[in-house]
C-alpha cells in the first residue's frame, strides 16, 4: 500500500485525536452542522394543486377549493428533511388546522428552524340586478356590495337577478333572489351570509348611476389595446376607436367584445406601434367620454438570432466578446466539473450564422458527478453553489408581446437520472421545454438549484405578469416552427423583467432527465398582434 506523503501528518492527527477521546473526557467543541430543516411535501384537505413550498422563505402556501373550511383543514401527509422533526405547532397527519391565518410551525434538525403554513381560498362571489350599469363591486373585507342601477329604473322595486356572497353551500338571509320579489334599495340592505357554522353580515348599496354609459378605462400595448366600458346589461354595447387627429370612428366586432353583465370590454388588434388613437364606449345611440392612448414599441431582444457566441476559456458564452451579456448558459457551473455542455453550432434553422446546441450530460468522474442539462436563459449566471447553480433570471422589458417564435429540433433519451420525487419517471423519454415570462417585480428572479434552498419560477407566481411555453417529449427530426402565445394575467399590469429559457431537460432543475438529449434552437422573436 503506498500513502500520499501529504496525507501522512492528517492521518496521524486524526488517530491522535480519535485515541484522545477514547482515553477520557474533552470538552466538545465541533460545532453541529447547520443542515436546514425543510418541508419537502405537503398535502392536506381541499387543496387545488400542490402546495407551494419556498424553502429560502420557509413557507408552505396552499391553495383551498370553496368546499373546505380554512378554520378546519385536515392534514393529510407531508415529509422532511431526513433526520429533522416538528417540536412547535400541530401538524400531525390526520389533525385539523386552523389557517384562517398563518401558522408557525418548529422544526429541529441540530438546532430550531421557524417555517409558516398559510392558505388562500379564491370564492366566486357576485350580485346582479335587472337594469345594472356596469358589474358590482364586491368589497370581502368591507363585506360590502356596490350595484349601480339605470337611470330609468326605480330604486324601490329592484329586482335582484342573482347573488352569492360566500363559499359553495352557503346561504343567504333573507333571500333577495326569490321569485317575484321586488326590494327597495332606496336604503342599503343588509344580508346574513352564513356557511361552516359562522355567519357574516353584509350590507348591499344599489346607486343610480350618473351616465348612460361609461368610458372607463385604456391599456395600450403595441400591436393591440384594450379598451373597457360600463353601460345598461342587454343594450347594444361596444367600443371605437380611431386614430388620434382623425374623424371617422371604428367600430370594433363584437366577436372581439367581452361582456359580463353591464361590464365589458374590447381587444382592438393590428393596431400600429409607437401611435396615438382614441377610443370611447357606447351603447345604443349613446357615447362615452373620449380616452386617449399611445401604443408601445416593437422591442426585439438582443442576439435573438443566437449567432454571436466567445470562448472563454472552456466556458462558451451567448454573446460577442467584448460586448454586453444579454443571455447565459449554466456553463459555468458544468465546466465545474466537466465541458460545457451549451454551445454554438453551424446546424441551423437556414443553414447560416450559429444556433444553440444544448446537451444533457452526466458531469464528473465515474460515480461522482451530477446531471447537467443543457439550457439558455436571458439573464446572467451568479455563482456556483457546491454543484449547484445560482442564477438570476430576467433582464429589464417593459412592452408587451404577445408570443415568442422561433424553430427548435430536438433528440430526446431515457430518463437516466433522477431525484427524489422523480423516481416515477426513470426509463420515460425526456422532454424538452422552452417558456416565455414577464414579471413585475423590482429584481430579477432568483433560481438556486440547491435542495437545501431550493427556489424555482412558478408559472402561477403573483410576479407573474404573462407566461407561455411548448415541450416536446418526442424526437423532432429536423427544425420546426413554434409559437408560444403568452397567457396574460391582466392587461393594465405592465412587466419589469423579461425571462426566456430553454432546456434539453424539463426536470433539469432538479437534477432529472435523460443523458443525450439534445435540443437545437434558433432565430427567436417576439411577435405583439394577435
Amino acid at each position: 500500500m503506498t500513502t500520499h506523503p501529504r496525507l501522512t501528518p492528517l492521518l496521524t492527527a486524526a488517530i491522535a485525536a480519535i485515541a484522545a477521546l477514547a482515553s477520557g473526557c474533552i470538552k466538545n467543541d465541533i460545532p453541529y452542522p447547520r443542515i436546514q430543516a425543510c418541508i419537502r411535501t405537503f398535502e392536506a384537505q381541499g387543496t387545488i394543486g400542490p402546495a407551494a413550498i419556498d424553502s429560502a422563505a420557509r413557507t408552505v402556501s396552499i391553495a383551498l377549493d370553496e368546499a373546505t373550511d380554512p378554520a378546519a383543514v385536515r392534514i393529510y401527509t407531508y415529509t422532511l428533511t431526513p433526520g429533522s422533526e416538528v417540536v412547535g405547532g400541530s401538524i400531525a397527519p390526520g389533525a385539523a388546522v386552523d389557517l384562517t391565518s398563518p401558522l408557525s410551525v418548529t422544526l429541529h434538525l441540530y438546532q430550531d428552524w421557524e417555517w409558516t403554513l398559510s392558505a388562500t381560498q379564491a370564492i366566486e362571489r357576485y350580485f346582479t340586478i335587472d337594469g345594472q350599469v356596469g358589474t358590482s363591486t364586491i368589497d370581502v373585507p368591507g363585506r360590502r356590495v356596490v350595484a349601480y342601477l339605470a337611470k330609468s329604473m326605480q330604486l324601490g322595486a329592484v329586482r335582484v337577478t342573482s347573488m352569492k356572497l360566500g363559499p359553495a353551500g352557503s346561504t343567504v338571509t333573507p333571500d333577495l333572489c326569490a321569485e317575484g320579489l321586488t326590494v327597495d334599495f332606496t336604503h342599503p340592505v343588509e344580508v346574513q351570509v352564513s356557511a361552516w357554522g359562522r355567519d357574516e353580515t353584509w350590507t348591499i348599496y344599489v346607486e343610480q348611476a350618473d351616465a348612460t354609459v361609461t368610458t372607463v378605462s385604456a391599456d395600450a400595448w403595441t400591436n393591440v389595446a384594450w379598451v373597457y366600458g360600463q353601460a345598461e346589461a342587454g343594450r347594444d354595447n361596444g367600443i371605437e376607436y380611431r386614430l388620434a387627429g382623425t374623424d371617422a370612428w371604428t367600430r370594433v366586432p363584437q366577436a372581439d367584445i367581452t361582456a359580463t353583465g353591464g361590464s365589458f370590454h374590447a381587444r382592438i388588434a393590428h393596431l400600429q406601434a409607437a401611435t396615438a388613437y382614441q377610443a370611447r364606449a357606447y351603447s345604443g345611440d349613446d357615447t362615452g367620454a373620449i380616452l386617449d392612448f399611445t401604443t408601445g414599441t416593437e422591442l426585439q431582444i438582443p442576439n435573438a438570432s443566437l449567432d454571436d457566441w466567445w470562448l472563454d476559456g472552456k466556458v462558451w458564452c451567448p454573446w460577442a466578446e467584448g460586448s454586453e451579456p444579454y443571455w447565459d448558459t449554466g456553463n459555468k457551473g458544468a465546466t465545474t466539473i466537466g465541458s460545457s455542455n451549451s454551445v454554438p453550432t453551424d446546424d441551423t434553422s437556414t443553414g447560416t450564422g450559429r444556433a444553440a446546441k444544448l446537451q444533457t450530460v452526466f458531469a464528473g468522474i465515474g460515480p461522482l458527478g451530477k446531471l447537467a442539462a443543457g439550457n439558455l436563459f436571458v439573464g446572467r449566471y451568479v455563482r456556483t453553489d457546491g454543484t449547484n447553480g445560482v442564477l438570476s433570471f430576467g433582464r429589464p422589458f417593459a412592452e408587451r408581446p404577445t408570443r415568442l417564435r422561433g424553430y427548435l429540433r430536438y433528440t430526446t433519451a431515457p430518463i437516466s437520472h433522477t431525484s427524489a420525487g422523480f423516481e416515477q419517471l426513470a426509463g420515460r423519454p425526456d422532454t424538452c421545454i422552452v417558456w416565455c415570462a414577464l414579471i413585475d417585480q423590482d429584481e430579477p428572479f432568483e433560481i438556486r438549484t440547491n435542495p437545501r434552498n431550493r427556489q424555482l419560477f412558478d408559472p402561477e407566481g403573483p410576479y407573474v405578469v404573462a407566461y407561455g411555453k411548448v415541450e416536446y417529449g418526442r424526437d423532432v427530426a429536423t427544425y420546426t416552427p413554434f409559437d408560444i402565445e403568452l397567457q396574460y394575467t391582466s392587461t393594465s399590469r405592465v412587466p419589469r423583467y423579461i425571462l426566456i429559457t430553454a432546456s434539453a431537460s424539463k426536470y433539469g432543475d432538479y437534477f432529472t432527465g435523460g443523458v443525450g438529449a439534445v435540443l437545437y434552437i434558433d432565430d427567436l422573436s417576439l411577435g405583439y398582434d394577435y
